[in-house]
């Protein structure tokens, strides 16, 4: 089997367990692709969520995002409707709508997240923490929410409301 030339071909090979990995909102995320090696077209996050974990709800202004999870389950708010996530599932979600999840069961839910263009990567960089492999990330430090979201306002989104996860909505599923 041959290698690939990946500055030749510029095609990227991302192996399993590596990438950058930041621990932010108590989440870990991990960096699979961003726009330096799509050319900006796109980035892919790999998300590790604990029990009771997810961002704040919050809106993108500039790219759109998709959700696929891989394992676990999340409560997962867009616009107005909050549905149940579950292993398998994709969820859309078109700049301009208010979302968040988070984590109603036991165990670490695990997902793939793509945003379109890329760029909203680089918001995980500066506002995270380099994580350290087999550790959990840290929950919130309340003090941090300020700081927090003025990055996400640098990056083209806002926050919604409170952290802790999604606000009370309807249930659709």
């Amino acid at each position: 089997m041959t290698a690939i030339n990946e500055a030749a071909t510029g095609v990227r090979h991302v192996r399993s367990g590596a990438g950058r990995s930041l621990w932010v909102v108590g989440d870990t995320y991990t960096i699979k692709a961003g726009g330096d090696s799509t050319n900006g077209a796109f980035a892919l996050l790999e998300a590790s969520v604990p029990p009771g974990g997810g961002p704040p709800p919050h809106v993108h202004g500039r790219e759109d995002e998709a959700f696929y999870l891989l394992d676990g389950e999340l409560e997962v708010l867009a616009g107005r409707t909050t549905t149940r996530a579950r292993v398998g599932d994709f969820l859309y979600l078109p700049r301009g709508i208010v979302h968040g999840f988070t984590n109603p069961g036991v165990t670490p839910a695990r997902m793939l997240i793509l945003t379109a263009p890329a760029g909203f990567e680089r918001f995980f960089v500066e506002a995270g923490v380099p994580a350290r492999p087999g550790e959990q990330a840290p929950p919130l430090d309340p003090s941090d929410f300020a700081r927090l979201a003025e990055l996400t306002r640098a990056y083209g989104a806002h926050i919604e409301g409170p952290a802790g996860g999604p606000p009370t909505a309807q249930e659709t599923t």
